[in-house]
This record gives C-alpha cells, sequence and structure tokens, in this order.
C-alpha cells in the first residue's frame, strides 16, 4: 500500500502515542523514534509539495503561485 499523508499522520499520532508511554524497552523506544522522524520527513515533503501547489487569486482574476508568509 502507497504511504498517504493521512496514513503517515495516522501512524506517526500511534508512534507519539507509544513514545509518551515509556513503558517501551529502549530499543523498541529508539526505533519508534527513528520511524517517527521518518514519518515526520514524508509529511514535510508532502505539505511542502501541496503549498507549491496552491494558488491564490488576485483580486483581478489573475492566478499567482502561493506565497510562504513566515
Amino acid at each position: 500500500m502507497e504511504m498517504t499523508f493521512e496514513n503517515a499522520l495516522a501512524r506517526l499520532e500511534q508512534v507519539v502515542r507509544e513514545l509518551e508511554g515509556g513503558k517501551a524497552p529502549l530499543d523498541t523506544m529508539l526505533a519508534l523514534f527513528e520511524e517517527g522522524k521518518s514519518l515526520v520527513d514524508f509529511c514535510e515533503k508532502a505539505l511542502t509539495g501541496a503549498e507549491q501547489r496552491v494558488l491564490k487569486v488576485t483580486e483581478d482574476g489573475n492566478t499567482v503561485p502561493f506565497e510562504n508568509k513566515q
């Protein structure tokens, strides 16, 4: 099954809950941390791609690329 943003985010939430529980052995916690980091990277990449596709409509009806306002 292909990883989607929604699936990655749901799994990331599970990983965070497991890490916050603190009941797993250290090796398991490290593996979960690494998986979580990979999921965060995937989600950030997906969000960046989506952001680049977003267009905003200007007052005169033209479309321009979405600008990041950080």
